[in-house]
Formats: structure tokens, C-alpha cells, sequence
């Protein structure tokens, strides 16, 4: 099973990160293309356009139904199973982020999401 770890796009890339996967819909803000190290931009296995803009209204009061809400999406999300096949053979694979919120950010909610999926397979 995959070890899956989550980083902020600004963090200087290690070789214990494995398999990079870039998890934002946007590009991140001032980041230039040639100097992010990644394997993989998973933009299908983020959340909606219309669930991202209604979480960032209100980060903090949105974030309990905001993880609902996308763990559904990703429960039903043809991109997601098939990037769970994707990242099987890898040992480490780290997720990408770009925002600021260490703590109520899609990423996480992935993140735990992934590791109960692959446990169960």
C-alpha cells in the first residue's frame, strides 16, 4: 500500500516524496511552471469548481459540510478511482497544494481518503 503525504507546493521537492501529484484545480499563485517538480496534475480529483468558490466564501463555518460534500464527490468520481489504480505500484506518493491552510484544505480530506480506499482494496 502507498504511503500517501501531503505538501505545499512551495516546499523545496525531497526524494522521499516519490510520486509528486499536483491536487489544485488552478495553478498555483506565483508559481512558474518550470520550477514546480511534479509528476502528475490530477485536476479531475479536486473539487468542483461550484464546491471550491462556496468553500472559500467561508472557510472556517463551510468546512464540516465542505468535507462531506467532496469526500461524495470523490466516492462517485470515475478520475478518482482511476487514480487509484495510477499510484498502486508506488511506495510514496505526495499530494500538492497551494494553499495557505495547513489544517481545512481539500488535500487533507484526500489524503484520507485515498488511504481508506487503498486500505480496503
Amino acid at each position: 500500500m502507498a504511503q500517501i503525504k501531503i505538501k505545499r507546493v512551495y516546499e523545496d521537492p525531497e526524494a522521499k516524496d516519490g510520486y509528486r501529484v499536483l491536487v489544485d484545480r488552478l495553478w498555483p499563485r506565483g508559481m512558474k511552471k518550470e520550477y514546480l517538480k511534479y509528476d502528475v496534475w490530477e485536476k479531475d480529483i479536486t473539487p468542483s469548481p461550484e464546491l471550491r468558490k462556496w468553500f472559500h466564501e467561508d472557510i472556517a463555518g463551510h468546512w464540516e459540510a465542505f468535507s462531506d460534500m467532496y469526500r461524495k464527490e470523490l466516492e462517485t468520481s470515475e478520475a478518482t478511482r482511476n487514480f487509484l489504480a495510477s499510484i498502486k505500484p508506488y511506495k510514496t506518493v505526495t499530494l500538492l497544494y497551494a494553499s495557505k491552510e495547513p489544517v481545512r484544505n481539500h488535500a487533507r480530506i484526500l489524503q484520507q481518503f485515498l488511504e481508506a480506499s487503498l486500505g480496503q482494496s
